[in-house]
């Protein structure tokens, strides 16, 4: 395939039209009770096993083991749902069926994650994983579904960013909610009903009512654009091999991505044990997350206008820089709530602007396959994002459970049972090993990665040009 000619270097006609107001706040509503479920799954089911239903040693690391295991084995599953997104006809669209499907099922199978069946040893843990791998073939379907549906609403380089970033302020509003919440609405249940696992349960089921609830907003009120073809092509077994693995953009981005999630999932991973174990008072835990917040909400409000000042690179650049200076800051700084709190917000501002970067990066590489291959996979792309939250978060879990075992943390009640060696070891893997992550992230981006506004305008101008984006064309074969 020949470059995108000089002449289509200019922002053609079919790129201008954004999405209304309305369109882009209903969008991002639906990811609100979204990531309630996935924030108490990602971030608390862990500790659910180690502070609720107390499993022992074994157990635990048997757990581990299997669990990495099937996030894997899920993670593997996500592009082939992604083809059947993208082959998917329907009068709603390809992406809606699919989005309040997934719901549904893994809002079932959040609750029975968060359910005490009473079952122990080997029983548990091979239910406990199987009740793993249906909730994210579950989540899984509407996830890629509600991110597949982002670049099919606009074409904008511009307003994708917008859309974007309203997106991930409902996301950290949800994950906000769950992580300074559940602690407390979670024992103030259990003092109500007298049972703590009853109490997580009911939490389980809040949250997933609340995902059904937001995600029908998105259902029933977006529009996508009809002027233009963004819907994905039917996608078998060779073409999706083809839109993985051809798209060499894809790859480096996900790649990039996938090293800054594992990197960026370990401090709210570990957040409540280090509370509890390092700074010696778990409750502190929920206020020091309203810092958390803070700079999630802040970084995402202000990232079109960070973009719009700096550019895409020098803004990467600039936040990879500052963020590892900010983690290795919390790994010296004294255990002082005001001082943690302060480094938390550059250091969750920064991560918040990166994480969006890398959801506008992905986003460009749909046009970009579809003019190195001939071929539009929208929902494709977008299964690489569950795939790298799921492998990401799957690895978090392996991290979290080895050091929970190997500092004590699994066997110890509060902090005086915590060694100083057991402590540090809890710092090491909660914010020096993520600065680390962080920056060869960026390393394979800044390497790897050519797509940028000029180049990303020039070839939708050529699609555009060859007639791959016409409407018309789409609803013939229709």
């Amino acid at each position: 395939m020949s470059e995108p000619t000089a002449a289509a270097a200019h922002v053609p006609d079919v790129v201008r039209p954004q999405t209304s107001r309305r369109n882009r706040l209903l969008y991002g509503v639906g990811t609100l009770g979204r990531d309630m479920t996935y924030t108490l799954v990602a971030f608390f089911l862990i500790f659910y096993l180690t502070d609720v239903v107390d499993v022992d040693n074994r157990t635990l690391a048997w757990i581990t083991g299997l669990l990495l295991t099937v996030r894997l084995v899920d993670a593997v599953l996500d592009p082939v749902i992604g083809a059947l997104v993208d082959s998917t006809r329907t009068r709603w669209g390809q992406f809606k069926p699919w989005m309040a499907l997934g719901g549904l099922v893994s809002g079932v199978f959040t609750i029975l994650l968060f359910t005490d069946f009473g079952l122990t040893g080997t029983q548990f843990v091979v239910v406990f994983s199987l009740l793993n791998l249906l909730w994210g073939i579950g989540w899984a379907a509407h996830d890629i579904s509600y991110w597949g549906l982002l670049p099919a609403l606009s074409l904008n380089p511009q307003d994708r960013e917008r859309n974007a970033a309203t997106a991930k302020v409902f996301a950290s509003l949800g994950q906000f909610t769950v992580v300074a919440g559940v602690p407390v609405v979670a024992a103030g249940i259990a003092a109500s009903v007298g049972g703590t696992e009853r109490a997580w349960q009911l939490v389980a089921i809040g949250c997933s009512l609340a995902m059904v609830l937001t995600m029908g907003i998105t259902i029933f009120g977006v529009r996508e654009r009809t002027d233009v073809d963004l819907e994905g092509a039917h996608t078998g077994l060779p073409e999706l091999a083809r839109a993985l693995f051809r798209n060499d953009q894809l790859i480096w981005a996900a790649t990039a991505y996938l090293l800054f999630m594992v990197g960026y999932g370990l401090p709210g991973a570990f957040g409540l044990y280090f509370f509890k174990y390092a700074y010696g008072d778990e409750t502190v835990f929920s206020v020091f997350v309203i810092f958390v917040g803070i700079g999630q909400v802040l970084g995402q409000a202000s990232f079109p206008a960070l973009v719009r000042r700096f550019g895409r690179r020098r803004l990467y650049r600039g936040a990879t820089v500052v963020i590892v200076v900010s983690f290795i800051a919390f790994a010296l700084a004294p255990l002082n709530l005001l001082v943690l709190g302060a480094i938390a917000v550059v250091m969750f501002f920064l991560a918040s602007v990166i994480m969006l970067l890398m959801l506008v990066f992905q986003a460009d590489t749909i046009e970009y396959g579809q003019w190195r291959l001939g071929q539009r996979n929208g929902a494709v792309t977008f299964a690489l994002q569950p795939f790298i939250n799921k492998v990401s978060g799957a690895t978090n879990t392996a991290i979290v459970g080895v050091v929970a075992i190997v500092s004590g943390m699994n066997e110890a009640e509060s902090k005086a049972d915590m060694t100083d060696q057991g402590q540090l070891t809890l710092r090491l893997a909660m914010v020096i090993l993520p600065a680390i992550l962080v920056a060869i992230g960026y390393v394979v981006w800044r390497r790897k990665y050519v797509i940028d506004e000029t180049l990303h305008a020039r070839i939708v101008a050529e699609l555009e040009e060859r007639g791959d984006l016409d409407a018309d064309g789409r609803r013939a074969l229709l």
